[in-house]
């Protein structure tokens, strides 16, 4: 099958994500991964309320977003519609130096192919212990969300972003396959940002907003509380908290835990370091117990 044929399987399968409401500008590719119309994009693509979904032959649907999960930066949404061209996804382990073909909507143009080679397989210095399907081709805005394929269509990923030294990441097909099944990872439900501590000389997490209801706001952190570690290890990028929460997740799922995770932190004039236990929530913590 040639290069060509292959783009047009994939362009099939390839929808435009973007959200009705006209305030809200988030917008990107996604993957028709079954004929029941599930649909698989970037959590990043997505906003809040409905989408509008796009398919290759220029009909629209309304989606909802059924599920996401921010720290592994996936969405599901579900098309009213059945029977569509869906995806083959690819099984078999991806190797370095494969051809690797990317599709999605970027810059107005539908359905652009793009063509690399796969750099490596594995976690991507700075984006913690996760792994990517790492490959030599050029992403640009728009191609968030769509699909990562081999010469013969198969799909080995969700394109996801451009990092450093050119190389694109993607979240791998096994990934993508693990959250549909189990739905989001717990997670803290806090956004921070990385700051200098200079009277310890070191970096923390600041934690800048809480999400109501959640882990987080549930220990009674607080906005301006930052995160430094747990037993043993220290924060110094977001990777390391959600490396800290996979940890506790393994061991939750191994009964060796329940599911429950110690923070260490500061507040206030940060003289005086804290320790908060955090309940991760979700089927995680139900199987452990």
């Amino acid at each position: 099958m040639g290069i060509g044929e292959v783009g047009e399987l994939l362009r099939r399968i390839t929808v435009h994500v973007r959200n009705a409401n006209p305030r809200q500008q988030s917008a990107g590719s996604g993957v028709i991964w079954d004929s029941a119309g599930t649909i698989v994009t970037n959590a990043h693509v997505v906003g809040e309320g409905t989408h509008l979904v796009e398919l290759w032959d220029g009909r629209a649907f309304p989606a909802e977003v059924h599920s996401r999960d921010d720290q592994r930066d996936l969405a599901k949404l579900k098309l009213p519609a059945t029977g569509v061209p869906s995806a083959s996804l690819r099984t078999g382990a991806v190797k370095p130096g494969e051809l690797a073909i990317a599709v999605g909507n970027l810059l107005g143009f539908t359905g652009a192919l793009t063509t690399g080679v796969v750099h490596a397989v594995g976690p991507f210095s700075g984006f913690g212990r996760r792994p990517w399907v790492q490959a030599a081709i050029r992403l640009a805005p728009g191609n968030s969300g769509g699909p990562l394929a081999d010469a013969a269509g198969q799909v080995i990923g969700i394109n996801t972003i451009l990092a450093s030294g050119g190389i694109a990441l993607a979240v791998p097909t096994a990934t993508v396959v693990e959250f549909l099944k189990n739905g989001p990872r717990p997670r803290l439900g806090v956004t921070i940002r990385i700051v200098r501590l200079e009277r310890r000389r070191s970096v923390g997490l600041l934690i800048m907003s809480i999400e109501p209801g959640s882990p987080a706001e549930q220990a009674s952190l607080l906005i301006g509380d930052i995160l430094i570690g747990t037993l043993g290890s220290r924060f110094t990028t977001a990777a390391d908290l959600a490396n800290a929460i996979d940890d506790a997740i393994g061991e939750a799922l191994i009964g060796k835990a329940d599911g429950r995770l110690k923070i260490h932190f500061l507040r206030g004039d940060n003289a005086r370091e804290r320790e908060v236990v955090i309940s991760l929530p979700g089927r995680l913590t139900r199987e452990a117990a």
